[in-house]
C-alpha cells in the first residue's frame, strides 16, 4: 500500500511525459514513441487518471499523424476515441473539438491520375497509392466510428453525433479509391449536411456505372424517409435538382425518380392507400435494388404506423403445403399461427412439436378426424 502510495507521487506528470515523447517523435524513433505512448496512457488509465491518459493520446496521435505515420496516429486516435468511453466522459463541444482536432491531422491525398499503367513504375506508384489511400481511410474510420459510439452512448443523439457522421461521410467520399456511396450515404443520413451530401452525389454520378446515379440518389432518399426525416429528404432532393443544373447535368430520368419524387409527395398527407397503389405500380423498378423494399417497410411504419410483417407468419401455409396432417394443440401456449388451419389427417403419422418456431414450451399434439385447430 505504502509502495503505491509512493509509486503514484512520484509518477512524472503527463505535460513532462508528453513533452519527453515528443522529443522521441522529433528524432524519428516513430516506433518506439509509439510503444511509450501506449504504455504511458495504460498506466494512467490503470490509475484512472484518464484526464491524463486522454492528453497524452491526443497528443501522440497528432504528431504520428504530422509526420505522416498514419498506422500509428490511427492507432492512437482509436484509443483517444475508446478511452472517452471508458472512462465516461460527456459528450460536449469541448471533447467534441477534441476529437475534430485530432481528425484534421489525417492527411487528404490525391491518388495519382493521368499514369502510364502500360509503365511499370507508373503501374507500382498507384499500387502504392491505392494502398495508402485504404490505409487512411480505414485508420480513421475506425477512429470516427468509435468516436460515434462514444457520443451516442454519452449524451449526443441516439445515432450519434451528426458532425462526426458528416465527418466520416465526408472523410470516405473524399478519400476512398473505390467509393462505396452506400456507406457513404448511411452516414450522411445521420448527418446534418443535406447540401454536402448532395454534392458527394452529384460529383458521383459523373464516376459511376451507367444506370448507378438513379439508385445512388433514390437510396439516399429513402434513408432519410426510413429514419422519418422528410424535411432533409426533401431538402436533399432539392439540392441534387439545384446543382445538377448549375452544372449544366442531366438530373437522371428514370421510374425510380419518378416514382421517388410521387412518394415525397405522398408523404406530406394521409394517404397509406396511395402509398401502398405507388410501390406496386412501381413494384419491378423498386425490385432493382433488395434494400429498397426493407426501406419502404421501415417507411409505412414510420409515417403510416404500419407494423412489419412478423417473420414467423405465413409459417402456417409452409405447413399446410408441406405436410400432408396437422394436430389439434390441446395444451395451452402461445401461437405464431393465430388462425384455424385445415388440412387432412394422415392417421398412420406420428405427432410433431412445435417446439423452435416461437414457442416457450413443447406443445402436447393431439390428432382430429376430419380438420386441425391451432389454438392461440
Amino acid at each position: 500500500m505504502f509502495r503505491e502510495r509512493v509509486r503514484r507521487v512520484i509518477q512524472p506528470s503527463a505535460q513532462e511525459n508528453i513533452d519527453k515523447l515528443e522529443k522521441v517523435v522529433k528524432e524519428g524513433n516513430y516506433y518506439g514513441a509509439q510503444q511509450m505512448y501506449k504504455s504511458t496512457s495504460a498506466r494512467y488509465a490503470s490509475a484512472e487518471r484518464y484526464s491524463d491518459a486522454l492528453n497524452v493520446l491526443q497528443s501522440g496521435a497528432c504528431l504520428q499523424l504530422d509526420k505522416a505515420q498514419i498506422t500509428c496516429g490511427a492507432e492512437l486516435s482509436l484509443l483517444f476515441a475508446e478511452t472517452l468511453a471508458k472512462s465516461k466522459v460527456p459528450y460536449d463541444e469541448d471533447t467534441l473539438d477534441r476529437v475534430k482536432k485530432i481528425f484534421k491531422k489525417f492527411p487528404r491525398l490525391s491518388v495519382p491520375q493521368h499514369l502510364e499503367l502500360a509503365d511499370d513504375d507508373d503501374l507500382q506508384k498507384l499500387s502504392e497509392a491505392i494502398a495508402a489511400a485504404k490505409t487512411r481511410v480505414e485508420g480513421c474510420s475506425s477512429f470516427l466510428k468509435a468516436a460515434i459510439k462514444w457520443s451516442a452512448e454519452f449524451g449526443a443523439h441516439r445515432y450519434g453525433s451528426p458532425e462526426l457522421h458528416d465527418m466520416l461521410a465526408d472523410y470516405m467520399y473524399s478519400e476512398s479509391p473505390e467509393v462505396d456511396i452506400g456507406k457513404v450515404s448511411f452516414h450522411f443520413v445521420r448527418g446534418k449536411n443535406p447540401k454536402k451530401f448532395a454534392s458527394a452525389l452529384v460529383n458521383f454520378m459523373g464516376k459511376c456505372y451507367p444506370g448507378e446515379d438513379d439508385l445512388a440518389i433514390v437510396r439516399a432518399i429513402l434513408m432519410y424517409l426510413s429514419m422519418g426525416n422528410l424535411r432533409d429528404a426533401n431538402k436533399l432532393m432539392d439540392e441534387v435538382k439545384m446543382e445538377v443544373e448549375l452544372k449544366n447535368l442531366n438530373f437522371p430520368s428514370s421510374e425510380l425518380t419518378q416514382y421517388v419524387n410521387y412518394l415525397l409527395l405522398t408523404l406530406q398527407r394521409d394517404a397509406l392507400p396511395l402509398f401502398n397503389m405507388l410501390r406496386q405500380t412501381y413494384k419491378s423498378s423498386i425490385d432493382r435494388e433488395s434494400m429498397f423494399n426493407e426501406l419502404l417497410d421501415d417507411i409505412a411504419e414510420k409515417f403510416y404506423g404500419v407494423r412489419r410483417r412478423n417473420p414467423l407468419e405465413g409459417i402456417g401455409d409452409f405447413f399446410k403445403v408441406q405436410v400432408p396432417y396437422l394436430y389439434m394443440v390441446t395444451k395451452p401456449g402461445p401461437s405464431p399461427f393465430g388462425l384455424p388451419v385445415h388440412a387432412p389427417v394422415d392417421p398412420g403419422r406420428e405427432g410433431i412439436s412445435l417446439y423452435g418456431l416461437g414457442q416457450t414450451s413443447p406443445h402436447e399434439l393431439e390428432k382430429s378426424a376430419d380438420k386441425v385447430f391451432l389454438s392461440s
